[in-house]
């Protein structure tokens, strides 16, 4: 797979570097350098993670670090306190504690004798982030980042919240960690294995609930959110999105608040660009390479000269809850927001240039509607992209402009600002922007969400006075689409937005009296304004399939109760490490139910199972989440199992009641 070849160094790896912290905690790093690194010493890239070296990220390791270590790299990928092979163990996500490690763990790599002293940190999703906290503390060695699918405010545009309202993501992530870092060490590795094993079950935190008691933007939020202060930001920045994934807004805003900052955006989902999908793919290790060999080598080969902001703009196309490309081209811009057309909402459901009279638009969707959003966080490359909007339209108030004459290239954020009024004190909208085609299907370009509560502030939030006016502001996702010529533009406004969003505590009654779009449009681009070098990689995880992985995504409605199931399978199959023999697999299930009529009829549900073996040793846990509400209060359970050649070795339940506050 590797095209090129020249001047490639051999190299060694090692499995399990052992990097021992001040308070004597052992953390496992996975390390691939040249094998003349101590004789002529290398920068450092370190990827660091919960999420298990040994037999989580092993695809995506084996075609990213030896690519580097061969061109003058030493690679860690250091596995998380309490994860995979290191020991201790693990707090919350992004913790002070977590934080601190990693600012140990490059001060120790750029102390080593095979390191030149500078060191580059590199992550995806955890990894983004991480990178971007650690950067902010300032660590004298660390000189450039690479993050990727990342978020610069924890509160407003991570997993948890949205505009205000609770994302049901948070249980759903919440749930994948509580399996994810249940999981054994490799027995090969650690000798007190089950020891260890055991204090990380007894340990293991249930963060559902304790992401659930923070639903303002407070002080627990603020900690690790970049954007309290992008000025701390003094490493070099590369960063780097997908339109198909969650994260779209954080490269937008590095780009534009970072001194210095690289922004590349394609049509991928929550992957690395090299191998991600929708296509086109591009050669990201060789612009990593690039950012790499500026900043850690100092080469003069120009990176700190690339256009700010490199996005690719995608075709309108037809509806579909998967793609395996997406046509359109790539666009070079010094800032990611263009100048912005005004719309105005009419009151026979037009979008017009010129504002028309009042009027009052009923707003009063059933809980149901958005089961057609598809997958907060599209990642694990099933069905999980927004269908056809046509039914979760009929369920909003939609305000169309009718066939457009001609291409409309969409590029940034929109803006809607509406005054409405509400009859509960508790509400939240959803307004997502679509493309209709001429036989009506409808294309989710982008959407927002917002909790009605945090109209004025998200610290801070007021409940509505029921029949007052009020104006809110909302801005959507980030977006690069073109809209094309003969085809219409949709505004469509809904009050529940299912299984994306928690509802509210009552049904709500909207009425909208006025509003504006504010459209970012950039002129029309005629074709590719870049062109990156194509996909480029090592050589891919040497593995025996035991089970083949599927995806299922199935809709349900019980005919009796009137409840809808959106019920999602995600099997990530079974496979023997063919190096070490490490065997390791896993299953995700949830169900997302709702009764159109009754919003405290809303009920999460999750089962995940992982498995790890080994010669005699056949180890898994079964891990259970659960969530419900009523008009004061969440609800949460939790339950874990351990088990050891099929015998139950540990057990614990967990139950919570959260009040709910402004939700």
């Amino acid at each position: 797979m590797n095209t090129q070849q020249n001047a490639l160094r051999p190299i060694t790896e090692t499995p399990d570097m052992g990097i021992v912290l001040s308070d004597g905690c052992r953390l496992s790093a996975r390390v691939w350098m040249p094998e003349d690194a101590v004789q002529a010493p290398v920068p450092v890239i370190l990827e660091y993670l919960p999420y298990r070296k040994r037999d989580g990220t092993c695809a995506r390791d084996a075609l990213t670090h030896p690519y580097f270590a061969k061109r003058g790299y030493a690679c860690l990928r250091v596995d998380m306190r309490g994860n995979g092979d290191s020991e201790g163990l693990m707090e919350d996500e992004y913790s002070p504690q977590e934080l601190a490690d990693a600012c140990e763990v490059i001060a120790w790599a750029a102390a080593q004798p095979w390191c030149n002293g500078h060191v580059g940190m590199m992550g995806i999703s955890w990894g983004g982030f991480n990178a971007l906290q650690v950067a902010a503390l300032q660590p004298p060695a660390l000189q450039a980042i690479i993050t990727l699918c990342s978020t610069v405010d924890r509160f407003a545009d991570d997993i948890h919240y949205k505009g205000g309202c609770l994302l049901n993501e948070n249980l759903g992530w919440g749930a994948t960690m509580w399996a994810y870092s249940s999981r054994p060490p490799d027995p090969a590795l650690r000798p007190d294995w089950r020891e260890m094993w055991l204090q990380r079950l007894e340990a293991e935190p249930f963060l559902p609930a304790l992401w659930l008691s923070h639903q303002r933007r407070d002080a627990y939020w603020q900690h690790g959110s970049v954007c309290e202060d992008f000025g701390a930001l003094k490493a070099k920045v590369l960063a780097i999105g997908g339109w198909g994934d969650s994260y779209k807004n954080a490269v937008p805003q590095l780009v534009a608040n970072v001194a210095g900052a690289k922004g590349i955006v394609g049509p991928w989902v929550h992957k690395y660009p090299h191998f991600a999908v929708p296509e086109p793919r591009i050669g990201f290790l060789q612009e990593a390479l690039r950012w790499w060999d500026r900043w850690l080598k100092g080469d003069q080969n120009g990176a700190e000269n690339d256009p700010p902001y490199r996005h690719y703009l995608m075709d309108g196309v037809r509806p579909a809850t998967w793609y395996t490309d997406r046509p359109g081209r790539w666009l070079v811009d010094g800032a990611p927001e263009w100048p912005a057309q005004r719309l105005h909402l009419g009151a026979q459901g037009e979008l017009l240039a010129d504002a028309g009279p009042d009027f009052a638009r009923i707003i009063a969707s059933p809980q149901d509607c958005g089961m057609d959003g598809g997958e907060y966080c599209a990642i694990w490359l099933g069905p999980e992209m927004p269908g056809d909007q046509r039914r979760d339209d009929a369920l909003s108030a939609c305000f169309d402009t009718g066939p457009v004459a001609s291409d409309i290239d969409i590029v940034g954020a929109p803006v809607v600002r509406l005054r409405l009024r509400s009859d509960q004190p508790q509400a939240q909208i959803a307004v997502r922007l679509t493309h209709v085609h001429p036989d009506g299907a409808s294309t989710r370009i982008t959407y927002g969400v917002l909790n009605l509560s945090h109209r004025n502030s998200a610290a801070a939030p007021q409940p509505l006075v029921p029949g007052q006016e009020v104006e809110v502001e909302l801005q959507l996702d980030h977006i690069a689409y073109r809209l094309p010529q003969g085809h219409s533009l949709r505004l469509a406004i809904s009050s529940a937005y299912w299984p994306l969003i928690w509802p509210g505590p009552a049904p709500v009654c909207l009425t909208v009296l006025s509003g504006t779009l504010d459209l970012p449009q950039r002129p029309r681009a005629a074709g590719d304004e870049w062109v990156f070098p194509p996909p480029d990689a090592d050589d891919p995880w040497q593995i025996e399939t035991l089970r083949a992985g599927r995806n299922s995504r199935v809709q349900e409605t019980d005919m009796n109760t009137g409840i809808l199931t959106l019920r999602i399978e995600d099997d990530f199959g079974k496979r023997r490490d063919l190096d070490h023999g490490l065997i390791s697999g896993g299953c995700a299930r949830e169900w997302w139910s709702i009764h159109p009529s009754d919003p405290l009829s809303a009920r999460g549900r999750t089962h995940w199972t992982e498995e790890v073996a080994r010669d005699a040793v056949a180890l898994r846990t079964e891990t259970y989440a659960e969530m419900w509400s009523d008009a004061e209060s969440f609800y949460l359970t939790g339950r874990l199992e351990a088990y050891e050649n099929d015998q139950l070795i540990y057990a614990r339940d967990v139950t919570h009641k959260v009040a709910r506050d402004r939700m």
